[in-house]
């Protein structure tokens, strides 16, 4: 019976006596040197503080407190291929082991030799798992965790030279976020601004509707959108909402000559009410009565074009 054994030594190993590991703990500590300190281990507070600290000190932009997005996958043979022809960034390319060969695995193949992209062949269970049980087709990229821009070096970097940036209020679909950016680099602005909450972020899709405009022009994300919109007007921004019911047209945007923030709010519910009123002047742009609102990357364009024309030098 459990605890009445008869055995010598059963029921008591003897007073202040304990059972030693016999050098086990010990040895397995052996060669692993002491502890890190705190600041050098990656996961740590400590480390994210002292990498900070030797970016200020050696003059590079400070980075987004959320710092990366994860990272996004693109699947299967054909949106693969395109994404590399788009100039999508790409960490890794998959490649299940025994994937038939045809003309558009050829291809890909091809572009990767090159292009000096990373290729990895792995077991088609591993491709499975790392992409989420999702219809690869044997194939499969891996787009590398986007570094977004801090706000406040946003606004620095343009309020010198009078720049234009969009701002984002609520847009949730990344096809609309990767036209917004496309657009604002067609048009000269300096950065797009997004939420850290309730937006769409750089992911594959938002990658692939910049057509590479992504890589040209930065991404910054804001944990309080209203508290940058705040920050840039101190700082000398005219910031202008896109609002259907003012009465003021696109084409008397005020401020439009100087440092100015454009805010773009969802298709379906517009600015929120807190973004309205950081704003200091709400804009329409006039479209026929026949159709209720424009798609916010649209809006965004046509906003961009006009403050393009405004600071265009008269004669």
């Amino acid at each position: 019976m459990a605890g009445n054994s008869s055995r010598r030594g059963a029921g008591s190993r003897g007073k202040g006596k304990t059972a030693g590991s016999g050098g086990r703990v010990r040895k397995g500590l052996a060669g692993r040197g002491p502890t890190p300190k705190a600041e050098d281990r990656t996961y740590h507070q400590a480390y994210r503080t002292k990498q900070a600290a030797e970016r200020r000190q050696a003059g590079q932009p400070k980075r987004s407190p959320r710092g990366k997005a994860g990272a996004d996958w693109v699947v299967g043979r054909n949106p693969v291929y395109e994404a590399m022809v788009a100039g999508m960034p790409v960490k890794q390319v998959y490649l299940a082991e025994g994937a038939e060969r045809d003309d558009r695995l050829r291809d890909i193949l091809k572009f990767a030799a090159e292009q000096s992209v990373p290729l990895l062949q792995v077991p088609r269970g591993e491709l499975d798992r790392v992409t989420g049980g999702l219809v690869h087709q044997g194939v499969a990229l891996q787009l590398p965790s986007y570094d977004y821009a801090v706000p406040e070096d946003l606004f620095a970097d343009g309020i010198d030279t009078n720049a234009v940036i969009v701002a984002c209020d609520g847009i949730t679909d990344p096809r609309n976020l990767g036209a917004i950016i496309r657009s604002a680099a067609a048009f000269g602005a300096s950065g797009v601004l997004i939420h850290e909450r309730r937006s769409a972020s750089m992911t594959a899709a938002a990658w692939k509707t910049s057509a590479g405009a992504a890589a040209r022009i930065p991404v910054a994300m804001a944990g309080n959108l209203n508290r940058a919109l705040e920050q840039a007007s101190k700082m000398g921004y005219t910031v202008v909402g896109l609002e259907g019911e003012s009465d003021i047209t696109i084409g008397a945007t005020p401020g439009a000559d100087g440092p100015l923030i454009i805010v773009v709010g969802s298709e379906d519910e517009g600015l929120s009410r807190l973004t309205r009123e950081r704003c200091d002047a709400l804009v329409s742009i006039p479209i026929t009565s026949e159709v209720e609102s424009l798609n916010a990357s649209v809006a965004a364009s046509i906003a961009l074009y006009e403050a393009s024309l405004q600071r265009q030098p008269t004669d």
